[in-house]
């Protein structure tokens, strides 16, 4: 299953269902008094950097939750598709693990006026194939994003966009119909991989499938793939950044979709590895002796997507009642043995680095909180005359936190008199959700992990411009589309914080989706194996480059 690859097709946000077993998102550590089915919570904590490698090592396995769609960067759009594309394909910039942006295959890039972007691209680098990096590498392979025969699920990153032109001998200039500081911050993700055009030429409709392969610039080039099987990266000898030279020789990813096999080969100590395990796993992965379960920062948040305001939920007193019954302390201890938080806002502040500290406060602290009041909920539905109207809320037999969510949710509108209509469908109509509309006909909610892919919260709240492919409902502010777009007009990060701040008050306010939890990404590292970042950008950064020796 790839829970993710469809939803992007013309989306301009990210987002995703953690397929891996159990719900998570990113917080401070947390200690509850056990979950619903009278299971301890997990002590746990945030762990960002794991010990040095001792050494070079001449390979490990990791346990990868379902076999990638593609490995073509244009569709690449999954966790189980750019935990391994991350190792072997490069962008213009690189996501680290930080969460901050700095040069990669362009050595430096330039805003010389409000509408281009230009890249200067390094010199010495060579595909795996021994051929040099060039400008018209690059120039074809941001410009199969513009291609409608493409298809490309990063389409909306390209969306702005005039012309991708070569400038110079090692220059590639963007220029925008309009200005855009979003597409710059999405240079270190998908959006910005270079691939061959010699190579995109030859393979055609193969690149990036287990036949055609693809040639990139990483740490690792794409050996071997073996479909319903195994992906295989060998070390790239050439590789031209000597700091991130692959410590292992050789990087196997197994494929695993049973989430029982996937923790029992890492128990056993015949896998060394997985992102996303089951959290449920963490207490036996840990008396195993075989490594160590870790939780690495995020910026996925939990939330319900209101997906009809033309129902019941399409008056906000309804959708804030819903939000004021919902037990969502005793939902995430159920859900995800209570690791993470309740949050009232729809971005971590992993994704406010850049921000002033005025954006900071009014973004986290100047909104209103909605602490569980079943009373006033219940009011409220009155109010608005919804008392006893049905809501339909699609669910699918994904991970166990699907089944907590779709039933506190349940539970939360009878006690305040509303109905709620359970749908359960296969994970393939559940991903449906996301890039057809028709399939959203008759649905008032349904659940998503959404996560960014670049160190801006402005990210997520571009998506609920009136209009947008990823505003589900529908929903339409005219004030939040004004600041939005002079958000993304605003080149200065703290004055754009500050505007993206009031998106996020507004938000906060309408719920067009009602926020949940937010909390990180369990992982599991063997206990031969060392170096790892622990770290969301583990889909754009060269992550296994790191691990070796322990």
């Amino acid at each position: 299953m790839n829970p993710k690859r469809l939803i992007r097709s013309a989306a301009a946000g990210v987002a995703v269902l953690l397929a891996a077993g159990a719900l998570t998102a990113c917080g401070p550590a947390a200690n509850g008094t056990g979950t619903a089915d009278g299971g301890k919570a997990l002590d746990w904590k945030l762990t960002t950097k794991t010990a040095a490698a001792g050494g070079d090592i001449d390979g490990f396995t990791f346990a990868n939750y379902s076999e990638p769609y593609s490995l073509d960067y244009a569709y690449a759009f999954d966790y189980s598709d750019n935990q391994v594309l991350s190792n072997v394909c490069e962008s213009l910039l690189r996501l680290n693990p930080d969460f901050t942006l700095t040069p990669s295959l362009a050595e430096k890039f330039e805003h010389p006026t409000p509408v281009t972007w230009v890249y200067t691209i390094r010199d010495g680098v060579t595909f795996h194939d021994g051929t040099p990096l060039t400008a018209d590498d690059v120039v074809a392979s941001l410009s199969r994003h513009l291609d409608p025969a493409v298809g490309s699920s990063w389409y909306s990153v390209y969306q702005n966009v005039a012309s991708i032109v070569k400038t110079g001998d090692r220059q590639v200039t963007v220029t925008m119909n309009t200005p855009d500081s979003q597409f710059n911050l999405s240079m270190g993700g998908s959006a910005g991989v270079v691939e061959s055009a010699a190579t995109l030429k030859e393979k055609g409709q193969d690149y990036g499938n287990s036949t055609g392969l693809v040639n990139c610039t990483g740490p690792f080039s794409l050996t071997s793939w073996k479909s319903g099987e195994s992906i295989t990266l060998t070390r790239y000898d050439g590789y031209w950044d000597k700091d991130l030279r692959a410590k292992a020789g050789e990087v196997k990813f197994v494929f695993m979709g049973d989430s029982t096999a996937r923790v029992n080969a890492l128990k056993s100590g015949d896998v060394d590895g997985s992102w996303q395990i089951p959290i449920e796993a963490v207490p036996q992965l840990r008396a195993s002796g075989k490594g160590d379960a870790l939780f690495a920062p995020s910026t996925a948040v939990g939330d319900l997507v209101i997906s009809d305001l033309k129902g019941p939920l399409g008056d906000k007193r309804v959708r804030k009642a819903l939000l004021l019954a919902m037990d969502r302390k005793g939902m995430l201890q159920a859900a995800a043995r209570g690791v993470g938080e309740v949050t009232d806002v729809l971005t971590t502040k992993s994704v406010w680095g850049d921000a002033s500290d005025a954006a900071r406060t009014a973004a986290f602290d100047d909104i209103t909180s909605y602490q569980q009041n079943v009373a006033e909920a219940k009011k409220l539905v009155e109010e608005a005359g919804a008392t006893g109207k049905t809501l339909t809320y699609v669910t699918a037999p994904i991970g166990s936190d699907f089944a907590v969510i779709s039933q506190a949710t349940a539970a939360a509108a009878q006690a305040i008199g509303l109905k709620l209509k359970i749908k359960s469908v296969s994970p393939a109509a559940y991903t449906a959700l996301f890039s057809d509309p028709s399939a959203r006909e008759g649905v008032d909610l349904f659940y998503t992990s959404w996560y960014l892919s670049s160190p801006d919260a402005l990210e997520m709240y571009s998506v609920l411009r009136t209009g947008e492919f990823s505003n589900y409902g529908g929903w339409s502010n005219p004030e939040y589309d004004r600041i939005a777009n002079e958000a993304i007009a605003t080149d200065d990060p703290a004055a754009r914080s500050e505007l993206t701040a009031e998106l996020q008050q507004i938000t906060n306010e309408e719920l067009p989706w009602l926020p949940l939890f937010e909390g990180p990404i369990p992982l599991f590292l063997g206990k031969r194996i060392t170096g790892l970042q622990p770290s969301m950008a583990f889909l754009y950064y060269p992550w296994a480059a790191t691990i070796g020796k322990r």
